[in-house]
């Protein structure tokens, strides 16, 4: 049975949905300013990987990622480029869309905009306001945190301690330091939309609820993010979806990934170590991105280099290589490997289990095949399995088309060779292939090879 760690609860919990066979997932999207980069991918590789196996286990998912095209970094930057905000929203969100399909990500089911929701989150805000969780200052309007007894409970802050941090300067027209604004008055320059209140334009964090409640309803399964989400944006989702709608809990089960660095440093501008995904699949194939990003539990941090993903190609070779072999010919299905998946998958989505029984198989369809014995059954299920992660294995990714499974043969072989000490019979293999315009490379992270054309 699929167990996931709850984010709310702090530990696995057993994953039951609230209608049978329905997953109801919300995972929240980028804000269009920019072009999306290496952290957003690793974030939606992952959340494409659950709707995956929730789907191979037999579960209708719903998903819903949102855009948020009305935010202060999408107005500075069309300000700046003398351009409409909108049209420049436009262009990165179709910028992303193509992105992550190059990256093998499932189109979600719907992609609701802030801008196309103002309507529905005025709805939303005046409720809020009739029911006493918030009020008016000035043209904007603020969420009263205190009418939530059980606000901070997702990032496990108490309001005393948050309140210690915040400026004075800056809640001076707030009942609370800590509430948040649900409407924001237009200012000179800016969009607004004509409300109750004034002209104005959403809050951030409102338009999720607003998105979640008219997509998929009051209560829904899963709500994803990274871990950066979970305060105040995830915090303050809850506390506002809650208060509304008067059901808790508002999602069942809140997941969010670790954070990327590259190098071992933050991704910034100022250092200039931002890598766009299209920078990144300049370099590398979508497969070895995959394998490097589910090579670590989603929800540690992860530091991307350039010998970690020359370390994932390798492995994509190999298990591209398996397919390849096994794939003419009969046999059965090798018993062992689907549960061994299907174990680490149930185990909060442990990935880097999973991509190690693919390997496993990997090596057992080499060896069928080595022997002359029938490999499409090990074949046919490294294919589905690794369908289920997103991998895709086109007969393009490999630098040298259908040489590349057999490479990735004589190389398994070749290490059996150096393991046994018989040094050669490998130094053969390695010449031969080289003879064949094959250089293989050894290194502390293993061996790889080119194939010189």
């Amino acid at each position: 049975m699929l167990h996931i760690r709850d984010t709310l609860t702090g530990v696995k919990e057993p994953f039951e949905t609230i209608e049978p066979g329905r997953v109801r997932m919300y995972v929240c999207g980028p804000t269009v300013y920019a072009s999306a980069h290496i952290g957003h991918a690793m974030s939606y590789i992952f959340f494409d990987v659950v709707r995956r196996y929730l789907e191979y286990k037999g579960c209708q998912v719903h998903h819903v990622q949102n855009f948020t095209d009305v935010d202060d970094k999408i107005i500075e930057r069309a300000l700046a480029e003398g351009r409409p905000w909108d049209e420049l929203a436009v262009e990165f969100a179709e910028e992303f869309l193509s992105d992550i399909e190059r990256l093998n990500v499932l189109p979600a089911n719907a992609y609701p905009r802030a801008s196309a929701s103002v309507g529905a989150i005025i709805e939303d805000v005046a409720r809020l306001i009739e029911l006493g969780k918030a009020y008016t200052a000035g043209g904007d309007v603020y969420f009263r945190v205190l009418s939530d007894p059980e606000y901070g409970k997702l990032s496990r802050r108490r309001l005393d301690e948050m309140r210690a941090g915040v400026r004075v300067e800056s809640v001076d027209q707030k009942e609370h330091p800590m509430d948040f604004a649900l409407w924001k008055a237009a200012k000179p320059g800016e969009p607004s939309w004509d409300s109750p209140w004034g002209p104005g334009r959403p809050g951030w964090h409102i338009e999720c609820t607003t998105m979640v409640l008219r997509e998929l309803g009051e209560q829904i399964d899963i709500h994803g993010g990274g871990n950066d989400l979970v305060f105040p944006h995830h915090e303050n989702e809850i506390a506002q979806s809650e208060q509304l709608t008067g059901c808790r809990p508002f999602a069942r089960y809140w997941m969010h990934n670790g954070m990327l660095t590259v190098d071992g440093e933050k991704m910034s501008k100022s250092i200039g170590n931002v890598i766009s995904i299209t920078d990144l699949l300049n370099r590398h194939d979508a497969d070895t991105y995959r394998w490097f990003v589910l090579s670590s539990h989603y929800r540690r941090p992860i530091n991307y280099t350039e010998a970690a993903l020359e370390g994932s190609h390798r492995a994509v070779q190999r298990v591209g290589g398996a397919l390849a072999l096994g794939a003419a010919g009969g046999g059965d299905e090798p018993a062992g490997f689907r549960t061994q998946f299907e174990a680490a998958m149930d185990d909060d989505f442990n990935t880097a289990r999973a991509l190690a029984v693919l390997l496993d198989l990997a090596r057992h369809a080499n060896s069928l095949a080595a022997r002359g014995e029938a490999a499409g059954g090990a074949a046919a299920l490294l294919a589905e399995l690794s369908a289920v992660l997103g991998l895709s294995f086109p007969a393009e990714a490999g630098s040298s088309g259908d040489v590349a499974p057999f490479v990735e043969l004589l190389l398994e072989l070749r290490t059996e060779l150096r393991s046994m000490e018989r040094w050669d019979l490998s130094d053969r293999v390695r010449d031969r292939l080289a003879e064949l315009g094959v250089r293989v490379k050894d290194s502390r992270e293993g061996t790889s090879w080119e194939y010189e054309k």
